[in-house]
Order: C-alpha cells, then sequence, then structure tokens
C-alpha cells in the first residue's frame, strides 16, 4: 500500500513538480518516498513513489527498474500471487523481493496480457524508455487512481484528488479493470460479470466457501503484522474466523464504536470465541465532533452515508495503527449476497436485483472501496478486502441471485449465512445487518449535530454556487467541511455516491 503520482508531457513543456504532488498526500508513504524523472521518445516522464512497506521492507524502495533499465516501475497495493510469479519469471534478475518488480519483469515478457494473470489489489505505472506509460488500475478499483490528459499529449495521474490537482484541474477516476498506455488508448481487460444461473445452494455454498478461504490465506501474506477490523457484524466476523484458523493465535481484532453501541459488544464476545488478541476504543461525541473535519478531507466526498461510515472507520485504522501495518476487512460483502435492506425491494424480481447488484459493486471504487482506502491510509494502514478478489466476485455472481436471500425471499444475505455456518456461533450467523455507522452508534450521533443546525442557516447556504441544492442538513453539515478544499463543482457532480440511504442516490441525478 503506497501511494504514486507522475505525468507525461511533450519535451520542452513546462514540468510539475513531482514533490510537491507527494507532498500533498504524504501519510501514504511513512517508510519513504523516490522519484524518477527520465526523458525517452519525444517525452518528459515523472515518477513518484510514497512507500508503506509491507513486502520486502528492506529492500522494495520504488521506482524499481528491470535489467537493462528501460522500463520502471511504481505500484500502489498488493500483488497476492507474486511469489507464483516470480517462480514463472525465474530466467529475468531480481533485485528485490517485492511484487512490483515481479509485475514489471511480468510486463516485460508478455505486455498488457499480464493483467489476466495477476490477483490483487494496484493502482500502477510503468515507464518505457522508448516514450510510452502505461497506467492500470486493478479490476474493482480497490486502489485509488485518478488522472487527466490535455489536447497537447500530456497525462498526469495520482493516488488522491488533492494530489492531482497539483498538476492538473481536470480530475477523473481512473476506469477500474483497464490500463491506457501511450499510443493505444484506453482498455479494458475486466468487467463486472453478467448474472449467473448456479440455482444448486449447496453448490454455490461450496464454491464461495472454497474461494473466500482461499482468498483470506492470500491477503495475509506479508511481511509485517497483520490484523482484522472486527465489528461483531457477519461479513467481519466471518473473515475473522477465517483468519484465525489460518493464522494461529495471536491474531490482532479492532472494534469501535460509541460507548455501549452493539457492535462493540457483539465483537468482544466473537473475539472472545475466535480466541482473537482484541483491542477496542470506545470514542465520545466530542472525539467525533473532532476528527469530522478531517475524516472528510481524506474522504474527498460529503455523500452522507459515506461520512457516516468514514468516521467509525477512522478511529479503527487509528487504534489498529499502533498494532500492525496490514488489516483485512468485510467489505464487499454486502454488495455480492444482498445485505443492504433496500435490497428486499427486489425479492420478487431476481433479474432486477442481479442488475441492482452488478450496479452497486460497478460503484464500489467511488464509495465504501474509497471510504477504506482513504481512511487506513490517513493512518498508514493496509486495508486489504478478500470479498472483493476475482474469484471470490466471479463465485458470488455466478449464484442465481433467487437464492441470496433465501427460500422465503426475507433474509439479507442467507447464502452467505449458510458459508458461515462451521466458523461462527448462531448469534452472529443470524444477526439482522446493521450499517456499520449505526451498530457504532455514529450515524444516529451525526443525524442528530446535523439536526441542530438552525433552518435559518441551513436554507441559507444549502444551494451551491451553481444552482444545486444539498438534500438535508447532514449532507450540508459536511459540504461546509468539504467546500474549503474541494469545492469546484466538476468534482462535487463526478463524486460518488451511495445508494444505501435511499433518497441521497435518487437525488443525485441533479449533480450530473
Amino acid at each position: 500500500m503506497c501511494g504514486v503520482a507522475g505525468y507525461l508531457v511533450p519535451r520542452g513543456r513546462p514540468e510539475p513538480d513531482v514533490g510537491a504532488v507527494l507532498d500533498a498526500m504524504p501519510w501514504r508513504g511513512p517508510d519513504g518516498r523516490g522519484v524518477l524523472h527520465d526523458q525517452g521518445g519525444g517525452y518528459a516522464l515523472g515518477l513518484g513513489h510514497l512507500r508503506l512497506a509491507i513486502i520486502d521492507p528492506a529492500g522494495g524502495r520504488q521506482p524499481i527498474w528491470n535489467e537493462d533499465r528501460s522500463l520502471a516501475i511504481v505500484l500502489n497495493g498488493e500483488i497476492y500471487n507474486y511469489r507464483e510469479l516470480r517462480e514463472r519469471l525465474g530466467h529475468h534478475r531480481f533485485r528485490t523481493r517485492s511484487d512490483a518488480e515481479a509485475v514489471l519483469h511480468l510486463y516485460e515478457d508478455e505486455g498488457p496480457a499480464m493483467f489476466r494473470r495477476l490477483i490483487g489489489m494496484y493502482a500502477l505505472a510503468i515507464w518505457d524508455r522508448q516514450g510510452r506509460l502505461l497506467l492500470a488500475r486493478d479490476p474493482l478499483g480497490i486502489k485509488p487512481l485518478y488522472w487527466a490528459r490535455d489536447g497537447a499529449g500530456g497525462v498526469f495521474f495520482a493516488s488522491e484528488i488533492k494530489a492531482l490537482l497539483r498538476m492538473h484541474p481536470d480530475v477523473h477516476a481512473f476506469p477500474p479493470g483497464a490500463w491506457y498506455r501511450t499510443g493505444d488508448g484506453l482498455r479494458r481487460f475486466w468487467t463486472v460479470p453478467a448474472g449467473g444461473g448456479l440455482r444448486d445452494p449447496e453448490e454455490a455454498v461450496a464454491s464461495v466457501r472454497r474461494e473466500l478461504v482461499a482468498a483470506v490465506d492470500r491477503c495475509l501474506v506479508a511481511d509485517v503484522p497483520v490484523g482484522v477490523f472486527l465489528s461483531g457484524g457477519l461479513d467481519s466476523s466471518l473473515v475473522a474466523a477465517i483468519a484465525r484458523r489460518l493464522h494461529g493465535p495471536g491474531l490482532k481484532s479492532f472494534a469501535v464504536g460509541m460507548a455501549g453501541s452493539p457492535d462493540l459488544a457483539m465483537a468482544r464476545r466473537v473475539a472472545a470465541f475466535l480466541g482473537t488478541d482484541h483491542h477496542e476504543h470506545a470514542y465520545t461525541p466530542a472525539e467525533v465532533r473532532r476528527v469530522l473535519g478531517p475524516v472528510i478531507f481524506h474522504l474527498e466526498s460529503f455523500d452522507p452515508p459515506l461520512v457516516r461510515s468514514a468516521v467509525a472507520t477512522y478511529f479503527a485504522a487509528r487504534l489498529a495503527s499502533r498494532h500492525v501495518k496490514v488489516v483485512l476487512t468485510g467489505e464487499g460483502a454486502d454488495e455480492l449476497f444482498a445485505g443492504y435492506h433496500y435490497l428486499k425491494e427486489f425479492a420478487g424480481d431476481p433479474a432486477a436485483l442481479g442488475a441492482e447488484l452488478r450496479r452497486i459493486v460497478r460503484r464500489l471504487h467511488r464509495t465504501n472501496l474509497q471510504r477504506g482506502d482513504r481512511l487506513t491510509m490517513a493512518h498508514g494502514v493496509e486495508a486489504r478486502v478478500p470479498f472483493l478478489e476475482v474469484p471470490v466476485v466471479e463465485a458470488a455472481l455466478r449464484i442465481d441471485p433467487a437464492l441470496l436471500l433465501g427460500p422465503e425471499r426475507t433474509a439479507e444475505k442467507w447464502l452467505l449465512r449458510r458459508v458461515a455456518e462451521p466458523y461462527l456461533p448462531e448469534e452472529v450467523v443470524g444477526r439482522r445487518k446493521e450499517k456499520f455507522s449505526l451498530g457504532t452508534g455514529t450515524g444516529q450521533y451525526l443525524e442528530a449535530l446535523a439536526a441542530a443546525i438552525p433552518d435559518a442557516e441551513f436554507e441559507a447556504g444549502r444551494r451551491l454556487p451553481w444552482g444545486v441544492r444539498l438534500s438535508g442538513k447532514e449532507e450540508f453539515l459536511y459540504w461546509r467541511h468539504f467546500a474549503p478544499s474541494l469545492g469546484q463543482e466538476h468534482l462535487v457532480r463526478r463524486m460518488g455516491r451511495s445508494r444505501t440511504l435511499g433518497d441521497y442516490d435518487k437525488n443525485a441525478a441533479a449533480w450530473r
């Protein structure tokens, strides 16, 4: 987990200061930085890298060159199958033990065809000294990448919006599952699969369980300590249970919430059942008010559902950072297995349910994955998401959506609960879905905080300069923190909007 930034411009044009771009997101690289300036094929290049050292902490500094210094790479993320790739690439001379160098040599051998072999999360840039720059982002967009292009052949990119704004004002999210290369344009190498037809529940449960266990196993690969976020809900508890079996004793778990919140109590019981080394923090209303501005600054969004859960994620990451550099989370399970309450609206129409699930999976890079990345990296912690490894995603989307809510079509994540039965006690397997922000008590407090804003103040400020009206006082509360640094029309209109609070997403049509 790191931060990347860079540019490619025709020679003779002004070149941005990559160091200043890295300075806009220093939390992404507490373990070092590297900058490369080069020229080739009529272009001038700058590459920057901020490092959170997870694999090969002593030797994996980036940018990394290949043997003849014809190619260089910067990579943010983790390639979980890098050891297998290194075995395949034994004819190359490796200078480090890092996963990034394995990707570089694989590209040297296979070009963009290599993406079919990578298992992991990544945003990367590869420089070819013949004058070509390759950018790519993992299939789900777990790792962030923003870019801009101008009409004169310039390309600019960075891991965070605020950093890219140091180089170019017109920021776009780089699409997940895609690569771009100078001269070739933008190409997709993966898309969210169409709805599946697997109707045998036993086969479906076995398939998901097999792929999820394998994914958790891969996500435990690290040269530094690994822990788990544990809310006491089904998703994080299942990941924690599998991780505990694979990791053995000493696995650290982390739970947060406001005093007396249900997540803290349930996480404590799950941790005792699993035998993890459990840590928790009960935060106060004063702490929530104090961190709200920094949370929105790091999140780069004022979408109410995201902000609500981002506050809790901020505290969880801060707690974890005192003990580990890597945490596994349950992110993605609700989108794959119909966990949100509003999805029951589609219970009588499996095809519509499947279409909605694929829709929210495609949008994850601009909603919950953005939250997970930003708020963990704010504390120098890498979040890994086993549910969103491609083999798990493809196994889930092969299942007929009619199975997901159970025989009565009323139980959210019915099939995933079946997957979890061998790992967790019934009180966890059967626990009703509780959004992270509500289970921690944070959402209720923020809603009350916003309600206290005087009506006259809200009405005077709810219309943005370009005519769009904020949907409610909670959104207005968050907008006031967002506006000073990122309150530009094109950034707001391109901001991801969550669907889990219903009307917020429906209102979003007015923003675009």
